[in-house]
């Protein structure tokens, strides 16, 4: 009927795409933005309308924007999510106040409703054709007819019941952010920007008692690009210095540079997790020390990634492999264990320097009985043993295995060559195992 129409395959996936990087460019008005999929948005502007000149003015600066990137947009306003759906889709432009909400939609179709087709359709074949001919129907009728959901549904459309929006991301503790009346494109301008807002951002913790662990800056584009960055500390800080420290070094460590294109209209600093300050008095000894170690960290896992910088903390138990692990530095806090002294002043290592994650086995050629080997091959090197030092016995924690586990007999070897290695048998000579394996578990200088 029509053969010049084009026809565009649908592709779901970069519609939710696309839908996600719009709802991303609408936090400009609030931070409160859900998605209504496939196609809506849902902006909770509870507070945030006086700032862009009452909802008249901000729902026509919505609209407008929007449209500007050659969006077709539909807005309204309600005191409830449905509402608002159903008015934006049938009268685009209404502002419902509270309560008036059920006289704004009542002559609305019931395809205003977001009920699945089957109950739409049962609805036309009974006559009901508006909202308003629904709501007036018996509750008991409806519920009886088409279940609780859709009842619940109802009132919300009706502005009844009403219940707060999920956001699609969380909502940061604090914020501070700084509009332009012009596009802004000099890096110095934007710096500059990013220290003001720190410190009208830590005049605010101070106020509150409080420190920053998490912070995030929010480039918007006039073009409607969003860039985010975000930076973590170790320990709660409210000092604009280093806000300004860790985000240089993010922006430097930036694969893909901040490109203010046509500029940013909006920066915004925000706190998404702050905890209190405890106030203490630092030593003068290791104070200072501690200090520089923690803004090291910060501004290594800036530049590298957090999940980057780990440290070691020990754990309860004396199987090798386990008596530590490396957790993120910035999310280590005093270990619930103290670490064991292995030797004292002046006695060898007991212990690896390199400690193999997993030991490798390895063939024995011979070996005294019950006792070290005395040529091994590992990695296709034939070893010859010169020296060795054992057994040290370690037995496996028995009541965090469902099946016995081998005892290990631990030997420090070196070979001819001055190699030195940890080397385990697995399981005591007649007693556990007839043939016990060998493994090499680690390396000493």
């Amino acid at each position: 009927m029509v053969p010049g129409i084009a026809v565009i395959r649908a592709n779901e996936k970069a519609d939710a795409r696309l839908l996600e990087s719009i709802a991303a460019w609408c936090e400009r008005y609030t931070p409160f933005v859900a998605l209504d999929p496939p196609h809506g948005l849902f902006l909770d502007i509870s507070g945030a309308a006086h700032l862009f000149g009452g909802e008249q003015a901000m729902l026509r600066e919505v609209a407008h924007a929007i449209a500007a990137q050659d969006f077709s947009v539909c807005v309204a306003l309600a005191g409830t999510a449905e509402a608002a759906r159903a008015l934006s889709h049938y009268r685009p432009g209404t502002i419902a106040q509270a309560g008036e909400e059920a006289e704004a939609v009542a002559r609305l179709p019931t395809e205003a409703l977001a009920a699945d087709p089957s109950i739409i359709h049962a609805l036309k074949r009974a006559g009901l054709k508006t909202i308003g001919q629904v709501a007036g129907r018996n509750r008991h009728e409806l519920a009886a007819r088409f279940g609780g959901a859709f009842l619940a549904m109802l009132d919300r459309t009706l502005g009844r019941n009403g219940g707060p929006i999920t956001p699609r991301l969380p909502v940061p503790d604090l914020m501070v952010e700084r509009r332009f009346a012009e596009p802004v494109v000099a890096g110095p301008v934007i710096a500059e920007t990013l220290f003001s807002l720190g410190r009208s951002l830590a005049s605010v913790l101070e106020g509150r008692g409080q420190g920053a662990r998490i912070l995030q800056a929010i480039f918007f584009r006039a073009d409607g690009e969003v860039r985010r960055i975000a930076v973590e500390t170790a320990r709660p800080t409210r000092d604009p210095d280093i806000f300004a420290r860790l985000f240089h070094e993010r922006l430097d460590a930036l694969s893909d540079p901040l490109d203010p294109g046509f500029g940013f209209d909006l920066i915004r600093i925000s706190a998404d997790l702050a905890q209190d300050v405890q106030a203490g008095t630092a030593s003068l000894d290791s104070g200072a020390y501690d200090d520089e170690v923690v803004a090291l960290i910060d501004r290594l896992a800036a530049r590298f990634g957090g999940h980057r910088v780990a440290v070691f903390m020990p754990q309860d138990t004396h199987i090798p492999e386990a008596e530590a692990v490396a957790v993120p530095a910035q999310h280590a806090g005093a270990p619930k264990n103290p670490w064991r002294t292995k030797r004292r002043n002046g006695e060898a290592p007991r212990r690896p320097l390199r400690l193999f994650a997993k030991p490798e086995p390895i063939d024995v050629l011979s070996e005294v009985p019950d006792g070290p080997p005395l040529r091994f091959r590992w990695r296709r090197m034939l070893h010859n043993v010169a020296r060795a030092e054992g057994p040290e016995r370690i037995a496996m924690e028995w009541w965090r295995h469902q099946e016995p586990q081998p005892t290990r007999d631990y030997f420090r070897i070196e070979d001819e060559k001055g190699r030195r290695f940890w080397l385990y048998r697995d399981g005591i000579y007649a007693r556990e195992m007839a043939h016990p394996r060998w493994y090499v578990h680690g390396l000493f200088a």
